[in-house]
């Protein structure tokens, strides 16, 4: 035996001291034979190697572990470890959206991170990855769990089974079936491929959140050629278990947990938010009145911000009744949506409500639990399932522009702000593709400096080819069978702010001209003047231009 894996398992060994569980815990783990692997997380934070590979559970800043890695993080500051070369330590980190700063901007403020895959909210991640200390590929959120278990993420993977491409999963979870099965929390996300593909496996089980045993469907990630269709005919439907099955010799040690997640107030709704809503709403009543969509509308996929939250706020209060709900994450907004009676049934793969939003849900559990659903997020992001349900997806970009490009995750087209997500999953298959965005924001000396509505999109994540709507605090421009020609006059009528209306007609007029003119008319632009709005932002601190030439 090598002297660095004795070594690991004497840690190991020393780590499994006799610990004695809580009567919480003694309740969660319904497994006895797990009980003599619990665990402290601070013996089992030695046990990690630099370049090691580590997945965590996780979605959108709930259902992460907490207590592990903040003791990882613990012992590589008490032991001043970054400061040489020598014993730095820097790991690869897979998960599938975001966790809480407490954790996962620690690790990057302490440069622990090397690798992030593929989703990330948090401010000091993002300087990490502007800065080049983290390398860091956006991919569409269905992808993501399907390559991972393919291995493409850790095809230079220097150590470890060579069939796992994981060293470690870190997941937290609510409670551990008698087959030694995971129950998640407030998400699913990317757990169950997560726990697929990792040599040893680390369960924080937090007793301090309600088990949720029973909100779960959970199903197995097969590889081509064995893949089977996903039988969803309606987001209520059912394809799998409610726990996440998972081989129990993997699992090395159980940690008791206390820890909430950190999740903090919602965005707050404003005036800009609620005009957009009331925009959309009205758009939707008519789809309804013109038979393109029934009376209940179609499944609704709704992202996360004041936009988002003001929209289903404005249908608690609105004129549809039955509405189902196929999305990614719910928000506060949606418990509202839920008491309304206007809501029937949600499925999502992450909760993310506020503290008091929790404290809600949990206490109203039974209100709840027969109404909702959470899934891994390969299956509530599938394409298949968005196109077969005709989903109706709403979503925020950075920016739009003229012909209906859209940037959703690089400012200015290179500084990387919290990844693509899964709004392109939803874009691209939807029955109805919408985006909403304020149509101006403010800069340090200009209430209305950047506007969201620009000539060409600095950095494109969703195409022309993607998107039927585009709606602002101004107006909604529907663009379903419109030419590119078409496009560019209603965005710039319905969408552009005041302060920028005249100066996008006068690019558009411009380039229409100069294009025509040598038989190039289709999709008209002035490359010279393209980013002349982007340009004068960084020069200036505001995108309005004086001249364009």
């Amino acid at each position: 035996m090598k002297p660095t894996l004795r070594l690991r398992n004497a840690s190991l060994a020393a780590a499994h001291k006799a610990l004695k569980p809580s009567a919480a815990l003694l309740e969660r783990v319904r497994r006895p034979a797990f009980l003599n692997k619990l665990a402290k997380p601070e013996d089992l934070a030695p046990l990690f190697r630099n370049d090691d590979y580590i997945g965590w559970s996780g979605f959108t800043g709930v259902g992460y572990p907490k207590m592990t890695p903040t003791a990882i993080a613990d012992h590589i500051e008490a032991n001043n470890l970054q400061a040489d070369p020598q014993t730095k330590k820097r790991f690869n980190l897979f998960v599938g959206a975001s966790c809480g700063p407490e954790v996962e901007d620690r690790w990057a403020r302490l440069d622990m991170i090397a690798r992030r895959y593929p989703h990330q909210v948090g401010k000091d991640i993002a300087k990490g990855i502007n800065a080049g200390r983290i390398a860091f590929a956006d991919k569409h959120l269905s992808m993501f769990p399907q390559d991972l278990v393919y291995g493409y993420y850790s095809l230079n993977k220097k150590h470890g089974d060579p069939t796992k491409p994981l060293d470690w999963a870190i997941v937290e979870a609510t409670a551990i079936t008698e087959e030694g099965h995971i129950v998640p929390g407030a998400s699913v996300g990317a757990t169950p491929e997560i726990l697929q593909c990792a040599e040893k496996i680390i369960v924080e089980v937090n007793t301090r959140t309600p088990n949720l045993e029973g909100l779960h469907d959970i199903n197995q990630s097969f590889v081509p050629p064995n893949r089977l269709p996903y039988l969803i005919t309606e987001p209520k439907d059912r394809i799998g278990v409610t726990a996440i099955p998972v081989d129990p010799d993997r699992i090395i040690a159980v940690v008791e947990s206390d820890r909430p997640d950190n999740t903090g107030p919602n965005a707050p709704e404003t005036d800009e938010s609620r005009a957009i809503a009331a925009h959309l709403i009205e758009f939707l009543s008519d789809e309804v009145k013109a038979g393109r969509l029934p009376k209940s509308l179609l499944p609704l996929q709704s992202g996360i911000g004041n936009v988002a939250n003001s929209i289903i706020g404005g249908l608690a209060d609105g004129p549809f009744d039955q509405v189902q709900v196929w999305t990614e994450v719910l928000q506060d907004t949606f418990i509202r949506f839920f008491d309304s009676g206007k809501l029937s049934f949600a499925t999502a793969t992450s909760i993310r409500f506020s503290p008091e939003g929790f404290d809600h849900f949990y206490s109203n559990w039974a209100n709840y639990k027969d109404r909702l659903l959470l899934r891994s997020q390969q299956v509530a992001n599938s394409p298949e399932i968005i196109r077969r349900l005709g989903v109706i997806a709403m979503n925020t970009p950075l920016e739009v522009d003229i012909y209906a490009h859209a940037n959703s995750t690089n400012a200015l087209g290179s500084r990387m702000l919290n990844g693509l997500g899964g709004s392109a999953d939803f874009l691209r298959n939807a029955k109805l593709s919408i985006m909403h965005t304020p149509s101006a924001r403010p800069t340090k000396s200009d209430p209305t400096g950047i506007s969201c509505i620009v000539p060409f999109a600095s950095h494109i994540d969703q195409t022309e080819h993607d998107l039927d709507v585009i709606v602002t605090e101004q107006g909604l421009a529907d663009l379903r069978g419109l030419s590119p020609r078409e496009r560019a006059p209603v965005i710039i009528e319905k969408c552009a702010h005041p302060d920028y209306k005249d100066m996008l007609k006068d690019y558009y007029d411009r380039a229409l001209f100069e294009c025509l003119k040598r038989g190039a008319g289709h999709e008209p632009h002035m490359l010279r003047n393209a980013f002349k709005f982007h340009t004068n932002l960084m020069e200036k601190d505001s995108m309005k231009v004086d001249k364009w030439d």
